[in-house]
């Protein structure tokens, strides 16, 4: 019984995709989130699969592992999912552009 609920948890539906964020030395380790396919073809997302293949290459098995903190990944998720709204459009750029030199400084906190 406890194996079928293991399963069960374990799969995910149609159109998304696990992915593991964090690192070893953040309080609370590794976190795991579902995203849906279509950030895979998101610039600000791609840049950190670029990030990832250069890391970690790309294993075959398992929840896609991504080089960042949990918080600089809420913040790239919170701006994929709120980058077509007007009224943030142009905060949402200065946004863009602090995370993505965040993530080019050797994946480093953002300050």
């Amino acid at each position: 019984m406890q194996e079928k609920e293991e399963k069960k948890r374990r799969k995910v539906r149609k159109g998304w995709l696990t992915v593991t964020v964090g690192t070893e030395v953040e309080a609370g380790g590794f976190r795991r989130f579902l995203i849906p396919i279509s950030y895979l073809y998101h610039p600000l997302f791609t840049g950190l699969l670029d990030s990832a293949r250069d890391t970690y290459g790309f294993p075959s098995s398992g929840p896609l592992a991504l080089p960042c903190s949990v918080d600089d990944f809420l913040h790239l998720r919170w701006l994929i999912e709120t980058e077509t709204q007007p009224s943030v459009s142009a905060l949402t750029g200065r946004m863009r552009d602090r995370l993505i030199g965040c993530l080019s400084l050797s994946h480093g906190l953002c300050l």
